[in-house]
């Protein structure tokens, strides 16, 4: 019951004129902000950072956390109009997303993303609501082994992202393990493989890989005229066909609920966020889907399960840096630094000391919710009337939004530069039909799977036991053993089937 008077005296203070205004801008911003490629969350909140100063402190991180979750929403945009992930967290999306828009279902395509979007975030907030402060507990669980399995069991999902053929996929998620080596061992403090650049010092950017990967290869496709991308099915755009059917719900309900969870307890954990969230709920839904063979070729599900994850991994990141005060992603970090130059200092006794504050951010998710399902319902048909540019008017502006979303990342020609040439490599890929998606996500999972390893390895002196006599990480390894050698002997058992027929 005290949680409950807690949270409508949240709702008086998010319901009041300045917040709801806040809400909406920083809700509009975000969207705009996850469509444009390259920007994403952080970028985001760090460039209108300066718009909340000498603002009311809860108003000013209302808005922020607008358009922290804004960010989410919007990035299916792109991914799903263009084949141009806005943000890392929004990859996966492009995988259903885009073929469901050549099929003249980019309505019902974004009405899904909105709407798993929306039920996956406010489950997640009610969570959040109710368990926050025991939530933040588990996550002290978590120390070097724990994210080492962690890891494991998100690169054992490459098995499921891997199309037609297992050997090319798993090709794809080497090259992508050996890029995450590139840069300063944050170990030794070496650089590796930098061959003298400086802005290599810090790695190879994911989202410059994204979007050539992504974006320039799909351009490529459409300028040569070889993929029959944006083939004008008609479509008629009335509301009601841009809403999901009966059909399409009936498929994506179970991996809307199951991303929730994932998502949710993914974002939690620091350095893990939405991007990890979302390839292992997409990973997961194709495994359990009744209809596989349909994932990259246009399932519904397949935008359900990645969106509902990745939404409900922002609201999950809200629980380490309030009752904690550890920053969970970047964005998180950024909010970090706003919340204590408002003199805010996150922590366990931030829920006593600041009350107002922490149930007014709160309430103001669940508003702030309803304002993006909302818009983005009402604004689907006009989205979609992106494929009804020329194509040649259309190539011309992706590219230069990709290219400025490059040059954005560091402000220098050198991403610029990376972002063409795996946009080219992304081609070659296309027409050998090896998969990218394997390549990004061992990219994103690269350095932390080695840096966990190595502090695993220097806690225990050396001892790889250390990995299986923590139960947590035990565990989390047995899943992900399961998740190779499972679909393995059912694939080597329809194989056999198939010979004795």
């Amino acid at each position: 019951m005290e949680t409950l008077e807690l949270l409508i005296n949240g709702f008086a203070v998010a319901l009041q004129g300045q917040s709801l205004l806040a809400c909406l801008i920083g809700v509009i911003g975000g969207v705009i902000i996850g469509a444009l490629p390259g920007l994403g969350p952080s970028t985001g909140v760090a460039v209108l950072l300066p718009l909340t100063f000498g603002r009311n402190p809860t108003t000013a991180i209302i808005m922020l956390a607008g358009i922290y979750y804004g960010a989410m929403f919007g990035g299916a945009i792109s991914s799903t109009l263009i084949n141009t992930p806005g943000d890392s967290a929004a990859v996966m999306t492009c995988v259903d997303g885009h073929p469901l828009a050549q099929q003249g279902r980019a309505g019902a395509a974004l009405g899904m993303a909105s709407l798993a979007s929306f039920i996956g975030g406010t489950i997640s907030i009610i969570i959040f609501t109710f368990l926050a402060p025991k939530l933040a507990e588990a996550v002290l669980w978590f120390g070097p082994p724990e994210y080492f399995a962690l890891m494991v069991m998100g690169l054992s999902t490459v098995s499921g992202l891997t199309g037609k053929s297992p050997f090319k996929g798993m090709a794809s998620m080497l090259v992508g393990l050996a890029l995450s080596t590139v840069g300063v061992d944050l170990v030794t403090g070496k650089p590796r493989f930098c061959f003298g650049r400086p802005e290599l010092f810090s790695g190879i950017e994911f989202i410059t890989v994204a979007l050539g990967l992504f974006g320039i290869a799909e351009l490529i496709n459409l300028a040569a005229g070889e993929s029959g991308q944006l083939k004008r099915t008609e479509v008629k755009l009335s509301f009601r066909n841009m809403l999901p059917n009966k059909e399409d719900w009936g498929h994506s309900w179970p991996h809307i609920l199951r991303g929730t969870f994932l998502g949710f307890f993914i974002g939690m954990l620091p350095g893990a966020g939405g991007t990890i969230a979302s390839f292992i709920s997409y990973s997961m839904a194709k495994r359990r889907s009744k209809r596989p063979e349909l994932f990259g070729k246009g399932a519904i599900e397949g935008v359900a399960a990645p969106e509902s994850a990745n939404n409900a991994a922002s609201v999950g990141a809200f629980v380490p840096l309030l009752a904690l005060g550890v920053p969970g992603s970047a964005t998180t970090a950024v909010l970090l630094g706003a919340l204590m130059m408002f003199n805010l200092r996150p922590g366990p006794l931030i829920f006593q000391r600041a009350p107002e504050f922490v149930w007014g951010l709160i309430a103001s998710m669940y508003v702030g919710n309803v304002m993006l399902v909302a818009l983005l319902l009402l604004f689907i048909a006009a989205f979609v009337r992106v494929l009804d540019t020329p194509v040649h008017l259309l190539v011309a502006s992706v590219f230069v939004l990709i290219l400025a979303g490059s040059f954005s990342l560091n402000v220098g020609i050198f991403e610029v530069g990376i972002t063409v040439a795996f946009g080219a490599i992304g081609y070659v890929m296309k027409r050998l039909e090896y998969p990218p998606a394997p390549l990004v996500l061992a990219l994103v999972l690269g350095h932390m799977l080695e840096n966990s390893f190595r502090q695993s390895l220097i806690m225990s002196r050396g001892d790889m036991s250390i990995f299986f006599t923590r139960p947590l990480s035990l565990i989390l390894l047995a899943v992900a053993v399961a998740a190779v050698v499972i679909p393995a002997i059912r694939n080597y058992q329809r194989a056999s089937a198939s010979r004795s027929i």
